[in-house]
């Protein structure tokens, strides 16, 4: 579903539905974001394969580059605190992440609107 946000275009994947695992899917999320004119793509945590998190997979920087190499930003919402837990460069990545403009990750919708809302351009 494709929420407007002010000057942003969300799209909000369900939680429920088949997992981002592949470079595949990747593809399909920019068409779809592209279809819905989306500029960024809420995913919550349960949609992504769990390699996503796993940086030495690669999944995950796969499917950022493919989303920024197409001007979209991406949300990852929902708790990853095992994921965090588990991995000091996960955790560092979350940390820069979450200061740029491209890739965050977010408690919840919530979380994500607050972080829009600061912005929007005065």
């Amino acid at each position: 579903m494709r929420i407007d946000e002010d000057d942003f275009q969300v799209l909000y994947l369900d939680s429920v539905g088949p997992p981002i695992a592949t470079s595949e899917d990747a593809s399909d999320l920019v068409g779809r974001a592209w279809s819905e004119n989306a500029t960024l793509i809420a995913v919550p945590v349960s949609r992504l394969d769990p390699e996503f998190f796993r940086l030495r997979s690669g999944f995950a920087g796969e499917l950022t580059q493919k989303l920024v190499n197409h001007r979209l930003q991406l949300a990852v919402l929902g708790d990853i605190g095992e994921y965090v837990d588990a991995s000091v460069s996960l955790r560092d990545y979350v940390w820069e992440s979450n200061r740029g403009s491209h890739v965050w990750f977010l408690a919840d919708r919530d979380a994500l609107e607050t972080k829009l809302a600061a912005r929007r351009p005065s």
